[in-house]
């Protein structure tokens, strides 16, 4: 499995290549898919499906990949758990939010992981390094928004559910 996890990170950093991450250091955004899969690893997931699709879950929504290659390249239980996480572009970005909390709830179990471990990456990147252009108020209406995500994972890993809520207590103390 080391070998196929190494394989996913070195074709996500391939397609990350030019992104980086709205903070005011521009962070390479290969950073937020290997924290999303150590997050998963450090709380005791061991699925092969869900840390491949931690790697991988950005590069359908974020990237040219297709749905094929990911399916050719790494399985089609990896592309289903990564088109399970990715959002339609196509769609407002308001639509998309209201998506995510309604869909919360319907995910596998693999996707509800690494939608946990996306959610505690970004919270505590909007908590310590925020896109440059965000208010505090705008910070806390995402706080908010995950919450409400989060709400329709619980029962997934109450191990990664506790850090999420710790995660969570901490941004708001430094947002306000």
């Amino acid at each position: 499995m080391i070998d196929e996890l190494l394989t996913a990170l070195d074709f996500a950093a391939e397609r990350h290549k030019t992104q980086r991450r709205k903070d005011p250091a521009q962070t390479p955004y290969i950073n937020h898919v290997i924290e999303v899969a150590t997050i998963l690893a450090r709380h005791g997931v061991i699925d092969r499906t869900a840390l491949l699709a931690a790697i991988l879950h950005d590069t359908i929504e974020d990237t040219e990949t297709t749905p094929a290659e990911l399916a050719e390249r790494f399985g089609p239980e990896v592309r289903d758990v990564v088109l399970e996480v990715t959002d339609d572009k196509s769609l407002s970005k308001a639509e998309r939010k209201r998506l995510q909390v309604q869909h919360a709830p319907s995910l596998s179990h693999a996707a509800r992981l690494v939608k946990l471990g996306d959610k505690i990456s970004n919270l505590r990147y909007v908590a310590h390094h925020p896109p440059a252009s965000w208010s505090a108020e705008r910070r806390r209406e995402y706080l908010d928004w995950t919450e409400q995500v989060i709400a329709g994972l619980r029962g997934a890993h109450p191990a990664l559910e506790a850090r999420y809520d710790e995660v969570l207590r901490q941004a708001r103390e430094v947002v306000g």
